[in-house]
């Protein structure tokens, strides 16, 4: 298998808070530091236009309240919201990815049955626009649609999203698009403290675990080699996977401190910096997008989801992470 090669760093840029800085200067704070690769969770034009003319790539989200929409209309439907909403603000140029909804299977259910239909609206509106070789589609997923995930070689999709999930790798198998997940070790560690040493969720060397002869140094690769062996199973083995988002908390929740932040993130950078790749895939670099630009102050859920930031509102570090 031949996957593409130079795995760029990505960061997500969330905006769930009121404190933000302004888009100019946060696209300011991306280029200063040298990132080319930046995740929208929704083409707000306000955070969208001032990355127009940068060599900024983009994955852009198609947030879950227009799956409906976009799924019921037409071919024609679909480009005008493309037009509308992401064209008219940032050349095509720019678009690495366009990701048709976040977490929907098993945590979004009335959306489900939209994410297929819309994926091959925007796909129709694309290739009539021939972009379909530059921008890949394809659907953001949590890690909990695996119903097993330990050892890597027994996992399995859960049965209830089978037929949705099946439709999904059959479009990226044809399309040669990726399957994007989104990978914390944190959440594992920290719910599952009794199997789950904190070393081997930051990535550091330690324990290992052996299964099918291959030796498995960390929770991260063990955790993408499920998706893979799952992908197996469906007859889909040869699709690549994206970590559309990964992360460590600097503060709100039980060994969420900047110097585990920088330990977890740093090792994720410098895997994929260097194509490290996993047992199963080694030398085939994982694409990541680390959660989260700023700390996003009105998130919801655990105080520890508001303090993914690597940079503080003024544009400084907030641990010295190492993007390149």
């Amino acid at each position: 298998m031949n996957f593409a090669i130079a795995v760029p760093i990505g960061i997500c840029y969330g905006r769930v808070a009121n404190n933000l800085p302004p888009p100019t200067t946060a696209v300011n704070i991306i280029t200063t530091n040298g990132i080319s690769s930046i995740r929208l969770f929704n083409p707000n034009p306000e955070s969208l236009q001032p990355f127009s003319g940068t060599r900024i790539q983009l994955a852009i989200g198609v947030p879950n309240e227009d799956l409906p929409s976009i799924a019921a209309g037409t071919t024609t439907t679909a480009h005008n919201w493309l037009q509308s909403n992401i064209f008219a603000h940032v050349s095509p140029d720019q678009i690495r990815y366009l990701i048709v909804g976040n977490e929907v299977f098993l945590k979004e259910p009335y959306y489900t049955s939209h994410v297929i239909p819309a994926i091959f609206n925007i796909y129709q509106a694309l290739h009539i626009l021939n972009l379909t070789d530059k921008i890949k589609i394809s659907s953001a997923q949590a890690a909990s649609i695996l119903s097993n995930s330990y050892p890597p070689s027994h996992a399995i999709f859960d049965p209830n999203i089978l037929p949705d999930l099946t439709r999904l790798l059959r479009f990226l198998h044809d399309t040669s698009s990726p399957l994007m997940v989104n990978v914390y070790t944190y959440f594992s560690y920290i719910n599952n403290q009794e199997y789950v040493t904190l070393d081997y969720a930051l990535l550091k060397s330690g324990s290992e675990m052996i299964d099918q002869n291959l030796v498995y140094e960390n929770l991260f690769d063990m955790t993408i080699d499920a998706f893979i062996y799952a992908m197996e199973r469906e007859g889909y083995g040869g699709i690549r996977v994206v970590v559309t988002e990964t992360g460590w908390p600097t503060a709100g929740g039980e060994a969420a401190n900047g110097e585990n932040a920088l330990v977890y993130n740093g090792n994720v950078v410098k895997r994929s910096l260097n194509n490290v790749g996993t047992p199963k895939r080694p030398g085939i670099g994982v694409e990541v997008f680390l959660f989260d630009l700023f700390d996003e102050n009105e998130k919801m859920g655990n105080e520890f989801e508001k303090h993914f930031g690597i940079f503080g509102i003024n544009g400084v570090k907030a641990y010295d992470l190492v993007l390149y």
